[in-house]
């Protein structure tokens, strides 16, 4: 049985295809992608740089737009949505952290100034809350964020988007620029927020390590197309597909892109 059908679903995708002007020339990114994606889940697309899993996430929350086909969220089509009350209920972490100008309390404060709501204050139940589900301590509040290291800054990033308590959360190559340390201490995280929280976490990496520790359905992605999919220990065990095999045989791919500490790049 497909993980998918353990849990209600909450994102539909059907038929998706995405064509984008690469070089003057119209190019296929996605191609026909159907999938379930289950509420409550850890969801991981996986796949080679290029194949258009990130592409796919972004669609999530209308930061692009499908050339055909339909997404439903709760059996409502994304496209009914406005884009800003849809991202308040689907967040995204982008691969890049960026910190706001400010210290940590100001940026974990700055989608609420944005919105134009009653801002946390820092002894709020919610800050609180939302600082011991990211790993972060109350002591950072006061710190510059622009002056953490880049774990540190990710956690923040994260907590941002968990503030607002957003029902799905979309992460795009999060542990791309973490040492393997930091990158296992934000798997934790994640893992803990969505078994916690019963959010829908769902994320787009190349770092099969991670997938594996956290996913609950593992959908890989090649050339714009949805090659396998099904539960994390049955794709990386037994793969069913020569293209998958070949990803998972490709040494590159198995190792943590980071795997020596990087300037900044710890917890």
């Amino acid at each position: 049985m497909m993980v998918s059908d353990l849990k209600p679903p909450i994102l539909k995708l059907e038929n998706i295809c995405k064509d984008k002007d690469q070089g003057g020339k119209r190019t296929a990114v996605l191609k026909n992608i159907s999938l379930v994606l289950g509420e409550g889940q850890l969801s991981v697309f996986v796949g080679p740089s290029g194949g258009g899993k990130s592409t796919l996430l972004r669609m999530l929350n209308r930061l692009e737009e499908p050339s055909s086909g339909r997404i439903l969220l709760h059996g409502k089509e994304l496209t009914s949505m406005a884009p800003v009350a849809l991202r308040r209920e689907v967040s995204m972490v982008m691969q890049k952290t960026v910190m706001f100008e400010g210290s940590v309390l100001e940026n974990l404060q700055k989608p609420f100034v944005l919105r134009k709501e009653q801002v946390p204050e820092a002894d709020s139940s919610l800050l609180k809350q939302t600082l011991e589900q990211c790993s972060l301590d109350c002591s950072l509040l006061s710190r510059n964020a622009q002056s953490l290291s880049i774990g540190q800054q990710q956690r923040v990033s994260l907590a941002r988007s968990m503030i607002t308590v957003p029902k799905i959360l979309l992460l795009d190559e999060p542990t791309s620029a973490l040492d393997r340390p930091t990158g296992d201490l934000l798997a934790k995280t994640l893992l803990n927020i969505c078994r916690d929280n019963g959010l829908t976490v769902i994320m787009a990496t190349h770092d099969l390590r991670l997938a594996e520790q956290i996913a609950d359905q593992l959908f890989f992605i090649e050339e714009g197309k949805l090659v396998e999919q099904g539960t994390a220990e049955s794709l990386l065990k037994s793969p069913q597909t020569i293209q998958l095999q070949k990803f998972l045989d490709e040494p590159d791919f198995y190792k943590v892109q980071t795997d020596k500490l990087q300037d900044g790049g710890g917890p």
